[in-house]
């Protein structure tokens, strides 16, 4: 999952500058200062403290209303340079310390973080607000939106004046008085209702921890024994062994464990986060929310939600176009989840335990299926996928088909011990810097993600980018490495590919930089990269036995190769369940919902298999509760993996395979280095010579075409 930093995700748009400013104000609060040292200045990850979060951000804010002020009463004509570029130059400082303070509230949260977060938040939705509605401030928007054909701009120039102008008319610009008071109101009543929802879910998977007994651990294979073991010392539980309430720690449980009743413990604990019936219970502030999403879809001229949000702001541009190709897929998902049942049930019959499979037993289920099927247990795999070996595969792809390196530094400063940081050139030349954060921890929030601490651009000089990936893999024993499954391999692969995108930009202005597209775009780059970790060069160099060091046998690659499309029906359809629940609760308007009972209703007109769940419960749906970011935008996923397995097509037909260098230029060319500076339809036409066709995806899949 994508995740821009936190002031930037807080805007009315992605192309909205982020918060604050080049603030002259308050020079000793270190987080507000241009950022020093070497790669053009770096985070000052050293100097943070959380007593300068609020007080930073609160003059930024003030110091970027000066800065928007005097573009809005610039007494020239409106011309796309002392307008739409002059507002390139704005938030500086806030992008600077807002960037700091994100990563305190994804990874490093304590009560003291959270206090801030709950009274900063309302406050920069005001303040976000005030800029949007700016009259002055759009009318010279307006006037150079107006003249762009006429005014000789580049490509790149116009198409950021059309991003600016929609940005502001998409957040309210062209409202009037009332309906703009209104709508401030409102986007800060969000801004605190996303913030209830995510220091819920935080809350509920910091404080709810199994810890067992050797007796408790049949089944568990040695790494995952470890890394629990590592978890409940961390805890001060030594000689008990701790099953954490995040993804990572669940699902090898859940696929490993033999005691049913365990597996049903954890996974009813997992799939409960946020519904509860306690305080931290998220169906009122997601009630709340849809009431909230709904007025101002209305007061915006949207018949909802989801419409507001799709026009003119994604690929898809409407919700039934969305919905049109989650229900093309649906019916073949679900068709092959009753077939993967059939043949966990026919096991589950033969041990004669009395088991009828329960979505606690779907993954240790499956597991005998892949073992019975392909011959492939896939703890024979783990020995090895060490995390740091992969992460050299990672960098060497990158290598392969961008030209990057990687080197290790150490002269910048960290938020973590545990956090590693690379300097990243191409041809000897400086591209950008990567921060590595692998790790679980407390304070940290759960999943998978990119960051850009800092974008790519070239207006007013030349700036390097700053990228992160972020994860939480829970540490073994000291100088034990970490072994990881091969889809957890898969998603380093794939949040891999969002730093690759931002680390390929190369455009002039920051609005357009990177990972600044469209939703349903966005992980398209970070889907195709999750090809490149099953290619052969990858798996003979990198994927090394952690005690001998030899690499992964030819026969158990055949055997992954083989399995492919193994466990799709559920793997598609926990994905679209979530998805499809996300867009209708955004097409209901301003229906009186009750989360609970919709999901619930609405999954069974679906005809949702009861033996799995959606792979995010509403309660706990922090992609679309925890900002409007995936809002009636989970589809995106599916979205972006159509386009994604007709790119990898493209590679496969060509006479170097996914490692050709002409489809890799191409790619390069037409959708990594040119971020939003071009229209992503045109982009991808450009690379693929046509628009993405659904059947690679289908095919990929192993489900029918026709």
């Amino acid at each position: 999952m994508h995740r821009r930093t936190f002031l930037a995700a807080t805007t009315a748009s992605a192309a909205v500058a982020a918060l604050p400013a080049t603030v002259r104000a308050q020079p000793a609060n270190p987080l507000l200062a241009p950022w020093t040292g070497p790669f053009g200045g770096v985070p000052p990850f050293d100097k943070a403290r959380v007593a300068d979060f609020a007080p930073a951000i609160e003059a930024a804010m003030a110091e970027e209303i000066r800065e928007i002020d005097s573009i809005a009463g610039n007494p020239a004509p409106p011309t796309f340079e002392n307008t739409i570029a002059a507002l390139e130059t704005t938030g500086l400082a806030g992008n600077r310390a807002g960037t700091i303070y994100g990563v305190w509230s994804g990874t490093l949260s304590t009560p003291e973080v959270r206090a801030v977060d709950r009274s900063l938040q309302p406050k920069i939705a005001a303040h976000n607000d005030r800029i949007i509605q700016n009259a002055a401030l759009f009318r010279r928007i307006d006037a150079v939106y107006q003249a762009r054909e006429t005014a000789k701009l580049t490509p790149e120039q116009k198409r950021l004046t059309v991003i600016r102008w929609n940005a502001f008319v998409r957040g309210g610009a062209q409202l009037g008085p009332a309906a703009k008071t209104r709508l401030a109101e409102i986007n800060g009543e969000l801004a605190g209702a996303y913030t209830t929802f995510s220091q819920n879910l935080l809350i509920d998977e910091t404080n709810y921890v199994l810890y067992l007994t050797e007796a408790d651990l049949s089944g568990l294979p040695a790494d995952v024994r470890a890394a629990a073991a590592a978890a409940a010392a961390e805890r001060k539980h030594p000689g008990e062994f701790a099953i954490l309430n995040t993804r990572s720690s669940v699902d090898p449980f859940l696929t490993y464990a033999d005691r049913r009743d365990l597996r049903e413990k954890v996974w009813t604990t997992f799939y409960n986060r946020g519904d509860n019936g306690d305080a931290r219970d998220n169906n009122a502030v997601i009630k709340k929310i849809l009431k909230l999403r709904a007025e101002r879809a209305k007061l915006l001229g949207f018949p909802t939600h989801a419409h507001w949000r799709l026009a003119n702001n994604s690929m898809a541009d409407t919700p039934q176009a969305a919905m049109d190709l989650m229900l093309r897929v649906w019916p073949a998902a679900t068709a092959r989840v009753r077939e993967e049942v059939a043949e966990m049930q026919a096991i589950a019959d033969r041990e004669g335990k009395g088991v009828k499979i329960a979505p606690w037993d779907y993954r240790y289920y499956a597991e005998k299926v892949r073992v019975a099927r392909y011959d492939l247990d896939l703890n024979a795999v783990k020995p090895y996928l060490q995390l740091e070996k992969l992460r050299d595969g990672m960098h060497w792809a990158a290598g392969q088909l961008y030209g990057f390196t990687f080197t290790p530094v150490t002269n910048v400063p960290v938020q973590h011990p545990t956090v590693t940081v690379y300097e990243v050139k191409r041809g000897g030349r400086h591209v950008g810097l990567w921060y590595f954060d692998p790790y679980a921890r407390t304070g940290k929030r759960s999943g998978a993600w990119m960051n850009a601490y800092r974008p790519q651009q070239t207006y007013g000089g030349k700036v390097t980018t700053i990228v992160s990936n972020n994860s939480n893999f829970v540490a073994g024993a000291p100088g034990e490495p970490v072994l990881i499954s091969w889809d957890d391999a898969k998603t380093m692969f794939h949040e891999f590919g969002h730093a690759l995108h931002g680390l390929n930009s190369e455009v002039t202005y920051p609005s357009l930089s990177g990972t600044r597209v469209f939703r349903d775009y966005v992980e398209f780059p970070s889907q195709v990269n999750e090809h490149w970790l099953s290619t052969d060069p990858v798996l003979d160099r990198f994927a090394l036995h952690h005690r001998t060091g030899k690499p992964i046998p030819r026969e158990l690659v055949d055997k992954i190769e083989k399995a492919s499309t193994f466990r799709q029906g559920f793997d598609v359809t926990e994905l679209l369940a979530s998805a499809l629940i996300d867009m209708k609760l955004h097409l209901a308007g301003d229906a009186d919902i009750d989360p609970d009972a919709f999901e619930r209703e609405e999954l069974a007109k679906l005809g949702m298999p009861a033996e799995l769940p959606m792979r995010h419960r509403t309660p706990q749906f922090q992609h679309i509760f925890a900002s409007d970011g995936y809002s009636a935008g989970y589809y995106s996923y599916l979205w972006a993996e159509v386009i994604a397995l007709d790119a990898v097509e493209a590679f496969e037909e060509a006479p170097g395979g996914l490692y050709d260098k002409g489809v890799a230029k191409r790619l390069h060319d037409n959708v990594m280095a040119v971020g939003n500076s071009v229209d992503p339809k045109l982009g991808y036409r450009a690379f693929r010579g046509r628009d993405p066709d659904v059947k690679a995806y289908l095919r990929s899949k192993g489900f029918p075409t026709g």
